[in-house]
């Protein structure tokens, strides 16, 4: 019986072993977008770095613009030399306006500001926008028919 949790445990593929390295500067940018205390629900009461994951992980996702998202948040972690998740939110916000400055660092923070109000706001059925706490915040509600399930099969 001993055994058991390890004949089931699935070995962690190229790509979760990359996004296990980056997720927290991922994470720490969706909080710092998203912070607590602010008009709409925070990122961190959004799931929204899980539902980054799970989109840019299904099959259907453009591979380049996953790669561009992880390539993106490694520079982020190059040019702090590490040290981002563990800055003060000033510290944050001059190292992502300095990374704002550069045409990658643009592009790759608006990818990740639309990941994360992709999770705000889809419908909760997608593991984000909880208790439809992103609708509320602005008084809107998702189309209908809603789905029923995550995503189409392919």
């Amino acid at each position: 019986m001993g055994l058991i949790p390890y004949i089931e445990a699935k070995e962690l593929s190229a790509f979760d072993n990359v996004f296990q390295k980056i997720e927290p500067t991922i994470e720490a940018v969706q909080k710092h977008m998203f912070p607590d205390g602010s008009k709409l629900p925070s990122a961190l009461s959004m799931n929204v770095t899980q539902f980054l994951f799970e989109t840019i992980t299904h099959k259907s996702y453009d591979k380049d613009i996953r790669a561009f998202v992880l390539e993106g948040a490694e520079e982020l972690i190059k040019r702090e030399k590490g040290r981002f998740v563990s800055m003060t939110d000033r510290e944050k916000e001059k190292a992502l306006r300095a990374y704002e400055e550069t045409n990658y660092g643009s592009n790759w923070l608006s990818r990740i500001m639309t990941l994360t109000m992709e999770g705000i706001f889809s419908d909760p059925v997608y593991g984000s926008n909880t208790k439809e706490a992103g609708w509320k915040a602005l008084h809107a509600y998702g189309g209908l028919p809603r789905p029923k399930t995550r995503y189409i099969e392919l």
